[in-house]
């Protein structure tokens, strides 16, 4: 059996407003009180994550920032692999920029991250991702759906849930990822079976070894099921 399971939250565990799919909560808990390890994984902040996995049940293991920040249980070390002084510096760049067009960039929770940075959508990420390349910027752009991320291109989820993995006493291959985006596809196909839920763009799809007929938080529902079916036996 697989011992653990890292999941995305937003699009994953939610709809497309990012409510949480309540059928999605059950079955992490019903994978907790079977005793399998379960990570969530996200782009959000450290704190955002804390209150989740209160909410949800989980031990408060976590990668957040998108790679960029992990940590073993709510008592473990705080590792922050990720450089925001680079991200930082590069958003200085792109906020001039974008100025200069007459167009603002709204950061999101800048005082409670660590590794990243984040803002909203109200840009196209291909013209980031261009400014980014002509500007020669040693940055990642990255765009979960719900927000543009600039992240330290040394780390992903994948490269967290690897160091995480050790930390845990697990083999990557013993790991069952849940994704959706672009920012979950080095944690795909770093985890012994890599899932991209139905609502997935088509590289996250192809990079995954199955993909559930369902969407959303529906699909992760499918997803446990088909790998963990002995806990869903009634």
């Amino acid at each position: 059996m697989l011992k653990a399971l890292v999941s995305d939250v937003d699009g994953t565990i939610t709809d497309r407003r990012r409510r949480i799919n309540t059928d999605a909560i059950e079955a992490l808990r019903t994978l907790v009180d079977a005793g399998i390890e379960v990570v969530l994984a996200s782009g959000n902040t450290v704190c955002f994550m804390d209150g989740l996995c209160k909410m949800v049940g989980t031990d408060g293991t976590i990668i957040s920032e998108n790679g960029g920040v992990y940590r073993r249980g709510f008592g473990g070390t705080l590792h922050i692999p990720g450089d925001q002084k680079v991200c930082l510096e590069a958003f200085e760049v792109l906020r001039d920029h974008f100025a200069g067009e007459g167009v603002g960039l709204e950061l999101f929770s800048a005082q409670y991250r660590f590794a990243d940075v984040a803002f909203a959508r109200n840009i196209d990420p291909d013209d980031v991702r261009t400014v980014v390349r002509d500007h020669h910027l040693p940055v990642r752009v990255l765009d979960t759906g719900f927000a543009i991320h600039l992240q330290d291109p040394g780390v992903s989820k994948g490269t967290a849930m690897r160091d995480l993995a050790r930390e845990m006493g697990l083999l990557p291959d013993e790991i069952l990822a849940i994704g959706d985006s672009e920012n979950d596809i080095e944690m795909l196909k770093a985890a012994g079976v890599g899932v991209a839920v139905a609502n997935a763009p088509e590289p996250t799809r192809s990079a995954a070894d199955w993909v559930p007929r369902e969407s959303y938080g529906d699909g992760f529902v499918e997803t446990v099921k088909k790998y963990y079916p002995d806990l869903f036996i009634r």
